[in-house]
């Protein structure tokens, strides 16, 4: 078995975020040499995530939306009380989680028709990593 690890780097220009990585994760896990097997792309802070989903703007607008309902900014977080203002980022976090697990087919990410791999970015303007590890014939 072949296994295979990079790191991804994210610095975003707004503290929220969504970033499309699917271009960058089809390129790591073609030099992966990896034929059948699995990538595994994970969000190294509690701020962030990685999901799947449309590249659609309509849809992630949507998806704030129902984020910030699920978990809106507020300033009584007992979170805050640590002097953090960012309880809203670590519950969003949770809502989308903080990795996928991807099927690679004949050395290709196996990706339905629309789907797309997202960093998902809650409390940016900060350097924070992403792992991605294949393992696989």
């Amino acid at each position: 078995m072949k296994s295979h690890t990079e790191y991804l780097w994210f610095n975003t220009r707004n503290r929220k975020e969504f970033v499309n990585i699917t271009d960058t994760i089809e390129r790591i896990v073609g030099s992966s040499q990896v034929k059948e097997g699995l990538c595994l792309v994970s969000a190294m802070h509690i701020t962030a995530g990685v999901f799947v989903n449309d590249e659609e703007s309509g849809l992630k607008e949507d998806i704030w939306e129902i984020l910030e309902k699920l978990a809106p900014y507020r300033k009584d977080y007992k979170h805050h009380l640590t002097g953090e203002d960012n309880g809203d980022a670590h519950l969003k976090s949770l809502l989308v989680h903080h990795q996928v697990v991807l099927p690679i087919t004949d050395g290709k990410l196996d990706l339905g028709p629309w789907q797309q791999i997202f960093y998902a970015e809650f409390d940016g303007q900060r350097r924070k990593r992403v792992i991605v590890k294949i393992i696989g014939e």
